[in-house]
C-alpha cells in the first residue's frame, strides 16, 4: 500500500508541475495581447503540442506582433526541433540565406523539451523573436526575416497544416 501511495503522490505531482509550467508560460504572453485561436497538432496518432496565437488585437492580422504558445504532449529534444524547423521552411521554400545562422542561433538557445513544457515566441516591438520557456527569456534572434520565417511554419497559407493553420487564425 505504501508503494502504491507513493507512485500515485509522484504522479500526482508530475501532473501538478506540468500544469504549473504550462500555466507559467502564459504568464509571459504580454498583458495587452489576446488570444487568436488555438489548435492541436497530431500527427498519425501521436499529440505532439497545443499551440495558440495571440496578438494585440486579438484578431491575426500580419502586420501586428503575435505571440505563439506551443504547450508540448511529449518529449522533444531540441536537435529535433531545429531539424523541423528546417524541414518546414524547406517545404515552405523559403529564402534560405540566413537558415544556418539563425538555426545555430536556435541550438544555443532551445533546451530539449519534456512533456508539459511550453516555449513561446513574442514579437518584440522590433520584429525580434524573444523565445520564453515559462517566465524565463531562453534567448532572442534579432531578425524580423526570422520571425517572419518561424512564424510562417504555423501562419502562412502555404503551411503544411492547413487545418491548425487556419484554426490559429481564426479562419473558417
Amino acid at each position: 500500500m505504501k508503494r502504491f501511495l507513493t507512485a500515485a503522490l509522484t504522479l500526482l505531482l508530475s501532473a501538478v508541475n506540468a500544469s504549473a509550467l504550462a500555466a507559467s508560460c502564459e504568464a509571459s504572453v504580454p498583458g495587452d495581447f489576446s488570444k487568436v485561436g488555438e489548435t492541436r497538432l497530431s500527427v498519425l496518432f501521436w499529440d505532439v503540442y497545443d499551440a495558440a496565437l495571440y496578438s494585440p488585437s486579438g484578431a491575426y492580422e500580419k502586420s501586428e506582433r503575435q505571440a505563439l504558445k506551443l504547450n508540448y504532449l511529449r518529449d522533444i529534444d531540441a536537435d529535433e526541433l531545429i531539424e523541423t524547423t528546417e524541414e518546414e521552411w524547406q517545404k515552405l521554400e523559403l529564402d534560405a540565406s540566413e537558415h544556418d545562422e539563425w538555426l545555430a542561433k536556435l541550438k544555443a538557445i532551445w533546451p530539449d523539451i519534456k512533456e508539459g513544457d511550453c516555449l513561446l515566441l513574442v514579437e518584440s516591438d522590433n520584429g525580434y523573436a524573444e523565445f520564453y520557456q515559462g517566465e524565463d527569456l531562453l534567448g532572442t534572434v534579432e531578425s524580423q526575416a526570422f520571425t517572419d520565417q518561424f512564424l510562417a511554419i504555423w501562419l502562412s497559407p502555404e503551411s503544411r497544416f492547413k487545418e491548425e493553420r487556419n484554426e490559429l487564425v481564426g479562419a473558417k
